[in-house]
């Protein structure tokens, strides 16, 4: 399956984007998806998951209540909606695939899939 993720732009501290990942060669509703970002000198990080059904959603404390995760499997896609966006959220972003589990996991290496990645830039 190859993931596409779009979205990203340059926004205002306290703005918002919605990201979105795309599916295609596959469906993704069997598939447990996750969010990733890379901010330069970092190490890629866990941002959000969500389960398949979309029943299960997990978030980094860095986002939990300004971020949330969902999915319209129908539309193969899933998406990060992004509020009170601040500079430390500066980052590329990742979409992610895990054909093995139905919740989603945190850690990189847990992923099989992985989108192109998106820039986010939030100036100050």
């Amino acid at each position: 399956v190859q993931l596409q993720a779009s979205g990203g732009g340059l926004v205002q501290a306290g703005g918002s984007l919605r990201l979105s990942c795309a599916a295609s060669g596959g469906t993704l509703s069997r598939y447990a998806m996750g969010w990733f970002r890379q901010a330069p000198g970092k190490e890629r990080e866990f941002v959000a998951g969500i389960s398949w059904s979309g029943g299960t959603t997990y978030y980094a404390d860095s986002v939990k209540g300004r971020f949330t995760v969902s999915r319209d499997n129908a539309k193969n896609t899933v998406y990060l909606q992004m509020n009170s966006l601040k500079p430390e959220d500066t980052a590329v972003y990742y979409c992610a695939a895990d054909p093995t589990t139905v919740v989603p996991r945190r850690r990189v290496n847990e992923y099989e899939y992985w989108g192109q990645g998106t820039q986010v830039t939030v100036s100050s």
